[in-house]
């Protein structure tokens, strides 16, 4: 132990930990240059934040490497600290047991959110691609690519993909090319655009045109942030557009998990009617909650007139917020560790909206009533329930997500039941505060 802890504290080590923390892009790409056993023992040296920023940076194919030369104990805290997209896009790149292992050393929720996110939807592309791919830094020379290449023991490779420093997909180089090439020549001077490329998340369709258009035998896969997570082989598509054909055919006879346009009518009641059930209890929530006003309702009847357009207002803001957020979990824009910031911003958007929409509708709600005290309560009402309308449509299917339930299937209703809720009670408990600022009839 003294031994160790003298090592990380001479000279040598102190300037390599200031020079990684302070410029993670030149330090990643100096370790993708060194041989992997001393790059890694540098890596191992490091704080497990200051280790993720650099691996994180490294080309994928060098960063694998570097992964599983790591002790598992040094490993699985780097990888815990990276960005969630990159760290997940490093794991899906190894084998089943070596995730299982990692996973493993997580806790319940961060495994919960990996596992979830190294699955791809049905018929998605990322169900299609292969996550073993080579990539180098756009300025890497031909004799330092070469020399990394002979270090990987590739079997066969056509295809090399540059990424720019911030690991997006920028051209591709031919390996005919890079053979014929000149030492210190650097890889972009011998790259050529990138025909085309498929996000992880889009549907085969898209691929099957890609293929059909531009001729490809390999299509580079990328993510949200346009960073390359794998490749899809022609050959291996069609063997796998095969196997989908022959488990079609296992499930079509009343099978299949999803309701079809053309299911029986008892197959459509079972998948519809449990969910009809929950949707008519909060309904009965809703009205719970007006019934707690009935004294006011009674004293001011132009509140029941009012009353859908709270409900109505909140229930759109809410559906704008949830869309948002189911599309970004969808596409991994965002994970749950994320929840705070898409929030805050939910909340911002709802609050000022509330304001936008309360001017209209309080000036509608005048010229109707002629009561600057309705028109006061209707614009509080819409502000309040438009920023916790926001705020629901953004933590709503983040939470059931967290506790393992299918968003797409229950997060309207939920959303539902929150929105009417706010609606009423701002729109009620704002009148029954302010009742005195009313007319009574």
């Amino acid at each position: 132990m003294a031994t160790e802890m003298h090592l990380q504290d001479d000279p040598l080590s102190r300037l390599n930990r200031a020079f990684i923390l302070n410029h993670p892009r030149t330090a990643a790409r100096s370790l993708e240059h060194l041989p992997a056993e001393e790059a890694a023992a540098i890596l191992q040296q490091q704080e497990p934040p200051i280790a993720a920023r650099v691996l994180e940076r490294i080309a994928p194919g060098t960063s694998d490497i570097l992964f599983l030369l790591l002790p598992r104990e040094v490993a699985a805290p780097i990888l815990v600290n990276m960005e969630a997209s990159n760290a997940v896009a490093l794991l899906s790149r190894q084998s089943k047991d070596v995730q299982k292992l990692y996973l493993d050393l997580m806790n319940e929720v961060s495994a919960a959110e990996f596992r979830s996110l190294l699955e791809y939807p049905e018929n998605s592309i990322g169900r299609l691609m292969s996550t073993r791919i080579v990539a180098f830094n756009r300025d890497t020379t031909v004799a330092q690519a070469i020399t990394k290449l002979r270090q990987m023991n590739l079997e066969t490779i056509h295809h090399l993909f540059l990424l720019d420093d911030a690991m997006r997909l920028d051209s591709e180089v031919e390996i005919k090319k890079l053979a014929l090439a000149e030492d210190e020549q650097k890889l972009s001077s011998i790259a050529k655009p990138i025909t085309a490329y498929v996000n992880a998340m889009d549907p085969r369709d898209e691929l099957m045109d890609k293929l059909d258009k531009f001729h490809m035998d390999v299509v580079p896969v990328v993510d949200i942030e346009l960073r390359l997570v794998g490749v899809v082989r022609a050959q291996g598509l069609m063997e796998a557009l095969r196997e989908d054909i022959v488990t079609d055919m296992q499930t079509m006879v009343g099978a299949s998990k999803d309701e079809r346009a053309l299911s029986t009518s008892l197959f459509a009641v079972r998948k519809r009617l449990p969910w009809l059930q929950i949707n008519l209890l909060t309904a009965f929530l809703a009205a719970a909650v007006v019934g707690l006003f009935e004294d006011t309702i009674s004293r001011f009847t132009a509140l029941a007139i009012l009353l859908p357009i709270a409900a109505g207002q909140s229930g759109n803001a809410g559906a704008q917020a949830l869309a948002v957020t189911m599309r970004g979990l969808t596409l991994r824009e965002i994970t749950m560790g994320h929840w705070v910031k898409v929030m805050m911003k939910e909340l911002k958007t709802g609050f000022i909206n509330g304001i936008g929409i309360a001017v209209t509708c309080s000036a509608g709600v005048y010229l109707w009533s002629r009561s600057p005290g309705l028109s006061l309560v209707m614009a509080i009402a819409m502000i309040i329930s438009m920023t916790i309308a926001g705020i629901a449509g953004a933590l709503v299917p983040i939470l059931l997500k967290r506790f393992g339930m299918d968003p797409a299937q229950s997060s309207s209703i939920v959303l539902t039941t929150i929105t009417d809720i706010a609606g009423f009670m701002s729109f009620l408990g704002t009148a029954t505060v302010l009742a005195s600022l009313l007319e009574a009839g």
